[in-house]
């Protein structure tokens, strides 16, 4: 693994040094840039360092320089411009854009940090790290998820599709509709990580997370509406790395990771001693809550034993009388980094896209030759495989893959009679694959 280190441990500190907030008006700049390729790096690299198992460094560095409360604000920095920024963006007259690939590396921030944050906060000191900060990562993790399961209604997001007839703004926000999807169920991971860490919360946390935003009964909706699962031609199918898949019948007894996920966030909510000393179980909480009994099957207790314990809470809960609301007296703190950027940038959101138009995304055919030159020297195919979380899926049937088109080198196949039959599809995206390669 070390022949695919993407940072040595000297650069790797110098980087971190250099992560800093960046005004919503510099995003897309040369500087912001920069700083988009090198978490990217990190971001590769922590996934190494921990499939590695010898450490993991790039989170050492990160709670080291205290430089989570940065990475939170970029994160939120970034969702504001994707809400405040883009549409007016989109709506200027003269944007026209023949190349969105600028455009593009603003909108894939977001699932850079996000990314970033699910490797590491897997530890429980970088959540301490995040010191105040936090509060406004539940803000944002929430918001996310009230998203998600507002929309669960209208169908998953779209299929990884190309088409010849989409203009290349539609074919961006067709892209930018399916990594918010995987975004947020990122944040899912995040949060659930965050409650492993509920007993040293802050008071303000905690009653943030049970209180204001109620997230167990969010985290019911969730289990009921399984928006990353769905029936499709009557076969199963689950949103992982990437795409919908299709579940053999003899898996779909198997808790998938990110159900898996919503169960041990709900166990930490719920059971936790601190939690449920300041839970206020109301009627309807009560009703949310044990909703949950049909889903403790025995399959289920199998998989995760420490539902078992969930499931006696449930059955006492059931006898209990609702609590009335509690009206305690409690200096709340409000997540201040949302409402700080609102007022640093309200009534400039024309402006900010005026002058982004102009100087960010505009960029001659020279720029845009060197840009994708450090990509190219940013994401190594080597290590892009090593840190798929899976081996590669086929283009045509979506089992497993071991041959890889060797025109092109983009996608991958089963067998060959599945690359013949996927070539009226990929055909065309593969001669210029290959076209473009040459020219280099």
């Amino acid at each position: 693994m070390g022949d695919l280190e993407l940072l040595l441990p000297g650069e790797a500190d110098v980087v971190v040094r250099g992560l800093r907030r960046f005004p919503l008006r510099e995003i897309g700049s040369g500087g912001w840039n920069q700083q988009h390729e090198n978490l990217e790096k990190l971001n590769m690299q922590a996934i190494l360092d921990a499939t590695a198992s010898q450490g993991e460094p790039i989170q050492e560095l990160l709670v080291t320089h205290r430089k989570i409360p940065t990475l939170v604000e970029e994160l939120i920095a970034v969702e504001m411009w994707k809400q405040k920024v883009f549409p007016v963006l989109c709506r200027l007259e003269d944007f026209e854009p023949q190349n969105t690939f600028p455009i593009y590396m603003v909108v894939h921030h977001e699932a850079s940090i996000i990314n970033l944050l699910e490797t590491v906060f897997f530890h429980k000191e970088v959540c301490e790290s995040a010191e105040d900060t936090v509060l406004d990562l539940v803000d944002y993790c929430h918001r996310k998820l009230t998203l998600l399961v507002a929309r669960s209604g209208h169908g998953g997001p779209p299929e990884r599709e190309e088409s010849q007839y989409s203009t290349p703004m539609q074919e961006l926000q067709k892209q930018a509709e399916l990594m918010e999807f995987e975004i947020t169920l990122k944040a899912l991971s995040v949060l659930r990580y965050i409650t492993d860490c509920v007993d040293s919360l802050s008071l303000s946390t905690l009653s943030h997370m049970l209180s204001t935003h109620n997230l167990p009964c969010l985290l019911v909706e969730l289990l009921e509406h399984s928006p990353w699962s769905r029936r499709e031609g009557g076969k199963l199918q689950q949103f992982e790395g990437g795409r919908w898949q299709t579940v053999a019948p003899s898996e779909q007894q198997k808790l998938s990771k990110l159900d898996g996920q919503v169960w041990i966030a709900l166990y930490n909510l719920l059971l936790s001693p601190e939690a449920r000393a300041r839970y206020c179980i109301t009627s309807f909480v009560k009703g949310q809550l044990l909703k949950l009994r049909a889903f403790l099957t025995d399959t289920l207790l199998d998989q995760l034993p420490n539902l078992a314990d969930l499931q006696g809470f449930l059955a006492q809960l059931a006898l209990a009388e609702p609590q009335p609301p509690k009206k305690d007296l409690v200096l709340e703190q409000i997540p201040g980094i949302w409402e700080r950027l609102q007022q640093e940038n309200r009534g400039k959101w024309q402006a900010i896209a005026k002058h982004q138009l102009q100087q960010m995304f505009s960029p001659s055919e020279q720029d845009l030759r060197l840009q994708a030159r450090r990509w190219a020297e940013t994401y190594r195919l080597d290590v892009l495989e090593a840190v798929a979380p899976e081996r590669p899926r086929c283009a045509y049937c979506s089992a497993e893959a071991s041959k890889r088109c060797s025109r092109c080198q983009n996608e991958w196949y089963c067998c060959r009679e599945c690359q013949v039959k996927h070539w009226a599809k990929h055909g065309k995206a593969c001669v210029l694959a290959a076209q473009g390669d040459r020219a280099k």
